[in-house]
């Protein structure tokens, strides 16, 4: 059978690469802790269980607009209203079948064979994936622990050339946590604006960020960047992953685009998903989603002093998502070969930088800290036992 050379030229992703090897090992009888996956062991708030068990109970589950529930996307407008102090017309937000979906619509919507698109180095690989499948010219720019391993604007202008039709953004980071702090990334968005390109903003560990004093969330972009494509899912806040459940904001001149995509490429999202997400915004649901967002702070402080206390630094702490991203550059062994034997020693599971991009690819290693505390404790004991060991060989 003849493959396409689009089907080609898709990299695997590593985190599920790893995560398949804890599994066969997991299924030999070992204990295997696997760190290699952003999905929260919490799962889905209590009210969104019930609620689908109310919906299946119901019966009738019929395909729902391809845009989505309006009653849900009335309810992400209202909670961009609640949490950001923003006012979003219910009619731009479109429900997608996860995040992913999200931006299948929008490379699809956006991109041309040979548009360079410019994005971050590392980054999450299905971002540059998608982007890369319909033609675009990807144009990873490397950043470091000086740029808290996001773009900046200054990298943005320098990298700019006059085949750039786009800029994706992603803040939090998924592999380092890291944000761009909001003056910088209106920065990006203004000089994309003014030469007529468009800015994905990838958002779906938004609301996991760090609260500022006052103890608001971080901004969205669309506090000051109106016509912004913003990517999020209902998977990392509210915790759920195997939904399948995301949306994205656009400006109003792209929905019809969106609508004629979605209806074309899956019908509609998961309806029992999109019934029960509604029960993410109830004022019980939110406190809890706000409990677990403190309890990944409090887990992401056990992990880095755990870090550090086993004499492996992390170059810039993370402020929001639930990712560390570590420096393993003074084992004297790569990422991925480090994560190996990891996996094969210890029996923990991480993901090698090579997922990210090029940049640090052999040096860093992504820790996602979305499991229990008690696990968490354990695999740090196991990888200080594991460099005890390497350091006396």
């Amino acid at each position: 059978m003849k493959i396409s050379q689009r089907a080609k030229a898709i990299d695997p992703f590593f985190a599920m690469e790893f995560g398949k090897r804890a599994a066969a090992l997991g299924e030999l009888g070992h204990d295997v802790i696997r760190l290699s996956l952003g999905e929260p062991d919490f799962g889905a708030p209590p009210a969104v269980l019930a609620a689908a068990a109310e919906a299946a109970r119901a019966g009738a589950l019929p395909y729902t607009a391809a845009l989505g529930m309006p009653a849900l996307r009335q309810a992400l407008a209202g909670f961009y209203l609640r949490e950001h102090g923003v006012s979003i017309a219910p009619e731009r937000i479109i429900v997608t079948a996860g995040a992913s979906a999200a931006l299948l619509l929008v490379t699809a919507a956006l991109v041309d064979p040979g548009d360079e698109v410019i994005v971050g180095d590392p980054s999450y690989p299905c971002n540059r994936q998608f982007l890369g499948s319909f033609g675009a010219d990807v144009r990873l720019v490397a950043t470091g622990p000086a740029s808290r391993f996001q773009l900046d604007a200054a990298s943005v202008q320098a990298n700019w050339s006059e085949r750039t039709r786009g800029v994706m953004v992603a803040t939090p980071s998924n592999p380092t946590g890291t944000s761009v702090p909001p003056d910088e990334l209106a920065a990006i968005c203004d000089w994309a604006r003014r030469h007529d390109a468009w800015r994905i903003v990838d958002e779906i560990y938004l609301n996991l960020g760090d609260r500022d004093g006052a103890g608001r969330p971080p901004q969205t972009v669309l506090a000051f960047d109106d016509d912004a494509i913003v990517i999020n899912s209902f998977s990392k806040y509210f915790g759920m992953t195997g939904w399948r459940l995301g949306w994205c904001v656009v400006p109003e001149a792209l929905v019809p685009t969106m609508e004629r995509l979605a209806q074309n490429y899956y019908i509609c999202p998961s309806t029992i998903a999109q019934q029960a997400a509604l029960a993410c915004f109830t004022d019980e649901s939110l406190a809890v989603c706000e409990e677990r967002r403190l309890e990944f702070g409090r887990r992401r402080k056990l992990v880095l002093e755990g870090l550090a206390g086993i004499g492996l630094p992390v170059p810039v702490p993370p402020d929001g998502a639930f990712y560390v991203y570590f420096d393993v550059s003074g084992t004297g062994l790569t990422s991925w070969q480090f994560c190996e034997r990891v996996l094969q020693e210890a029996h923990v599971a991480l993901t090698p930088g090579k997922d990210f991009g090029q940049c640090g690819a052999d040096a860093y290693v992504r820790l996602s800290y979305a499991a229990s505390a008690a696990h968490l404790a354990e695999a740090l004991r196991r990888l200080g036992e594991f460099m005890a060991r390497l350091r006396s060989t």
